[in-house]
């Protein structure tokens, strides 16, 4: 096997691309996601292909592994929100698959390889990896060499007659008819590619702002305003936030994080450790004043600091594939809040009381078996539920409220800012106590239900954003060392926080902007920057992507909430009458079967992970016999 890069990406006048003759296959995006249905080819060709010759063509600008978001050029700052031991590219034993196993290291086991010289050292990251330990935050540097070496090891285990060839440029259209071969034009390039098969493999992808982000910006041209729209944190532009002026930022999720990184750290800040043992914020001078608030007005949740101990609940309990099939057989369509969020507060309440039952019998006031006997029969978020957990379940503060936890500050008022402020480092103070104590360990049991709902949310196709929203806050937050530099950053006063249903408007007279939240409503804000701390949202038809707009144009499907339609079975490309398209897949965020991350915790059944094999084997049988499949019709979801 040998992987050739594109010989041409540095001269003024490339030769033309003629057709080839042997079968090739374009997988647009090289990034985690492509990566890992690259290993699955990989896996799958033996069986399925063979030693029979076939071209792979990998377009990305940025370097295969990493792609855009985990690229090594980025900011050594910066982290990633999972630990070492909770990231892996490979399957294992627990992904329901049709192709084989095909076992690697984790994040973690790469790094103790790396360390233990069995696989080189990226010269310049020795340092980092050798301090890495299982339990502990990776830079996003340490993240991309990871992925470039999966990427290498993927590419070495290709049969000898496959062929990679790495095309740093961007795909701008895809075109040809259902029944013969695609082409695919890059950027830069007068000829298209040729092939039997596309992959869109393209990750997050960059979105045209909505009215109000529009206005918004319109508004800061005219008043000379800096205003940040929606981006990825390591590609905005930063620089007219000046050092000392305020600065509004909307959004309180992993985004602001990272802003809140660049531009302390990021400008020459540094901490030190006070007589508490907590983090003391040394600032250079360089920094802006952040004021942030949000929907919620309260950061995502910490990581949990702990590992798992003792028995699991078994899950998937009441959403599950028998629940998943009597949905998709209902007629009319789906609601989200009205037909599946039921079954998930039971299944996430099912987890949060199994281990309070199992690892806190104290707590309780009732028998197990007969517990959950009549919670199997309740009816979701039934009274007859409610009244149950009541009874056996004294403590208020052991039950789990999903509608509480998705409004932390419902009701709460403070009389001013410093009040307000106080109260948010209480919050975010208790939070970090919680996630941190295995006596709250209900948590971690909810966060392995919310990662297997995910699972069979897959096959349901697009939910909207508040799930994705909602389990990021939940399962997804920032690690704890993060939320204890925030809470530095705040009573150096470099940080200051708005609180919950921040409103942010244009003040034609005075020029400015205006921010006011309602956990203190006599608190009003004037900057004259404004950050959208949050990422765009991934639609079709507001995408700045040119060939996934030129898709859509054209008649490829999309939900209400604007993702791509695909057929859930194997990521064909669907068109607005519902027919799978037999040359155009699609895999990733921009999909409605999105699933989970390009990577995943070990031993988790990961969605990507049968996506990824689903798709390899059905990419691998085309070639082997090119027949286009039967017209099944998918109505967009």
């Amino acid at each position: 096997m040998s992987a050739n890069a594109d010989a041409t990406a540095a001269s003024p006048s490339p030769p033309p691309l003629h057709p080839p003759t042997r079968p090739c296959v374009v997988l647009v995006g090289a990034g985690p996601r492509g990566t890992g249905l690259l290993e699955r080819i990989a896996a799958n060709a033996p069986e399925l292909y063979g030693d029979a010759p076939l071209d792979l063509h990998l377009v990305d600008p940025h370097p295969p592994g990493g792609g855009r978001v985990w690229r090594r050029d980025q900011s050594p700052l910066l982290w990633m929100n999972s630990t070492a031991e909770d990231v892996t590219m490979f399957t294992d034993e627990s992904v329901e698959q049709e192709g084989p196993v095909r076992p690697g290291p984790s994040l973690a086991e790469w790094a103790a390889l790396v360390r233990a010289g069995e696989i080189p050292a990226p010269g310049e990251l020795a340092g980092p990896i050798r301090g890495l330990g299982p339990q502990g935050f990776a830079g996003r540097q340490v993240q991309s060499a990871y992925l470039e070496w999966v990427y290498g090891r993927a590419v070495a285990a290709l049969p000898p007659r496959v062929t990679v060839h790495e095309h740093r440029r961007r795909a701008v259209r895809v075109a040809g008819p259902r029944g013969g071969r695609q082409q695919v034009w890059l950027e830069g390039r007068p000829a298209p590619l040729v092939a039997d098969l596309v992959v869109l493999a393209l990750g997050h992808l960059d979105a045209q702002p909505p009215p109000e982000q529009r206005a918004l910006a319109a508004f800061a041209e005219r008043h000379r305003l800096t205003y940040v729209p929606s981006d990825f944190t390591a590609d905005a532009d930063l620089d007219g936030l000046a050092p000392g002026e305020p600065v509004l930022v909307r959004g309180f999720g992993l985004a602001f994080v990272d802003l809140m990184v660049l531009l302390t750290e990021g400008r020459g800040g540094s901490y030190g450790t006070g007589p508490d043992g907590e983090p003391v914020y040394r600032p250079s001078g360089r920094e802006p004043v952040l004021y942030v608030g949000s929907r919620r007005g309260v950061p995502y949740h910490s990581k949990i600091g702990y590992t798992w101990r003792g028995e699991r609940p078994p899950l998937p309990r009441f959403f599950g594939p028998a629940q998943v099939d009597e949905l998709l057989a209902r007629p009319g369509g789906l609601d989200f809040r009205r037909d599946v969020w039921p079954l998930i507060d039971k299944e996430l309440g099912f987890a949060h009381y199994h281990r309070l039952f199992t690892a806190h019998p104290e707590r309780v006031r009732a028998d197990r078996a007969a517990f959950e006997e009549k919670y199997a029969a309740a009816e979701p978020l039934s009274d007859e539920l409610r009244a149950l957990v009541a009874a056996a379940v004294p403590d208020p503060a052991d039950r789990l409220d999903l509608d509480a936890l998705d409004r932390p500050l419902a009701g709460v008022r403070h009389a001013d800012s410093q009040a307000l402020q106080d109260g948010l480092r209480g919050y975010i103070e208790a939070d970090l106590a919680r996630r941190h104590d295995p006596a709250h360990s209900p948590d971690l049991a909810v966060f392995l239900a919310l990662l297997s709902v995910y699972g069979q949310l897959v096959r349901l196709g697009d939910h909207g954003p508040w799930w994705h929203g909602f389990f990021s806050y939940l399962a997804s937050g920032p690690p704890g060392p993060r939320l204890r530099q925030l809470l530095a950053l705040s009573r150096a006063g470099v940080v200051r926080f708005l609180g919950a249903g921040v409103t942010v408007t244009a003040d034609q007279e005075r020029g400015v902007f205006r921010a006011r939240g309602t956990s203190a409503p006599g608190v009003l804000v004037e900057a004259r920057a404004l950050v959208e701390a949050r990422l765009p949202q991934p639609t079709v038809a507001d995408t700045k992507d040119a060939l996934l707009r030129g898709l859509y144009d054209e008649g490829a499907a999309s939900t209400g909430t604007g993702l791509l339609a695909v057929d859930p079975r194997d990521g064909r490309v669907l068109d607005r009458a519902g027919r799978p398209h037999p040359r155009r897949f699609a895999l990733g965020p921009h999909t409605d079967a999105r699933g989970s991350g390009a990577f995943s915790r070990p031993r988790t059944n990961a969605p990507s992970f049968r996506q990824n094999d689903a798709t390899a084997r059905a990419l691998l049988r085309f070639l082997r016999e090119p027949a286009v499949p039967e017209p099944v019709r998918h109505p967009p979801r």
